[in-house]
């Protein structure tokens, strides 16, 4: 795609952008995703770094020679939501984007974004397409993970398809929806983009300027058996609190069954007793 450099600078009187980037333990990828912040052909105007309570002790021997370019924020650990949100709470801008500590974009990322946004001023978040790398090697991203505009709700029904480190943000859209569920130890972007996707379209620009790696050991992926227990949990809140129409709701109703009785099988399998209960009480309540 050609430079839209010009147009995009242009139109940056109306974008000022904060980016927010939560950190734990990870001072060894931490450049890769604050350099590609820097170097983007328009500017944030401010980076905030989240140290959500690391414990490697040269983190901080990092980040020096960037202190200049960043606000840096310590916290005790209290997790990537309560990071996230902390820094999206301390930003000035009116535009928030966020990236995860072990990705990067692309060098126009942000250009890009801002030149699809100002021609459609109405949208309030705008994601990308990504390239995936695990151990050095580009992965095939399945069906299942196609992402893509619009009214999105059902499809963000299954399984996340929003990557948060993709996403740029208008901030009235966290007073309206809220922030990101601190109590959720995991599946927290899942349940922020069904707030928000139920209740506007999104932008999305086909495009890999976002780069996710995985394979860390940290992954919440790896830390926590059965991730649709979150899910679940972020479905029944949005089916009591959103303003869903009646074809979302039942949409949303359907995976929410779906989802217990996957988690079921697998609570079986690790004796899981007390959630499979819990949860088992809940399907009964919505099959009635």
């Amino acid at each position: 795609m050609t430079s839209l450099t010009a147009k995009a600078c242009s139109d940056m009187s109306d974008f000022n952008i904060s980016v927010v980037i939560p950190v734990h333990n990870r001072a060894k990828l931490i450049t890769r995703a604050l350099d590609s912040v820097l170097a983007q052909t328009i500017p944030a105007q401010e980076v905030i770094i989240v140290d959500d309570g690391s414990t490697d002790n040269n983190l901080s021997d990092v980040l020096t020679k960037y202190q200049d370019k960043i606000v840096l924020i310590q916290q005790e650990n209290l997790g990537v939501s309560a990071a996230r949100n902390i820094g999206i709470q301390q930003a000035t801008g009116n535009w928030i984007a966020l990236l995860d500590s072990d990705d990067s974009w692309q060098i126009n990322k942000l250009e890009q974004q801002v030149a699809v946004l100002s021609a459609k001023p109405d949208y309030k978040l705008c994601h990308t397409n990504e390239t995936w790398y695990r151990d050095g090697e580009e992965l095939m991203q399945k069906k299942k993970h196609e992402k893509k505009g619009g009214f999105i709700f059902q499809n963000c029904l299954p399984l996340c398809v929003i990557s948060p480190s993709s996403v740029l943000i208008e901030r009235t859209l966290f007073d309206e929806v809220g922030l990101f569920d601190e109590t959720l130890p995991a599946c927290e972007d899942y349940d922020l983009w069904l707030r928000i996707c139920c209740r506007y379209p999104v932008l999305f620009i086909d495009e890999p300027l976002t780069n996710k790696f995985g394979g860390h050991d940290d992954q919440l992926s790896r830390k926590y058996w059965g991730m649709d227990r979150f899910r679940i949990v972020a479905l029944h809140k949005c089916i009591q609190h959103e303003p869903l129409n009646a074809l979302d709701r039942e949409a949303a109703i359907n995976m929410l069954l779906e989802k217990i009785d996957i988690f079921l099988k697998g609570a079986e399998k690790h004796g899981n007793t007390d959630e499979a209960r819990r949860f088992e009480q809940l399907k009964q309540q919505y099959s009635q």
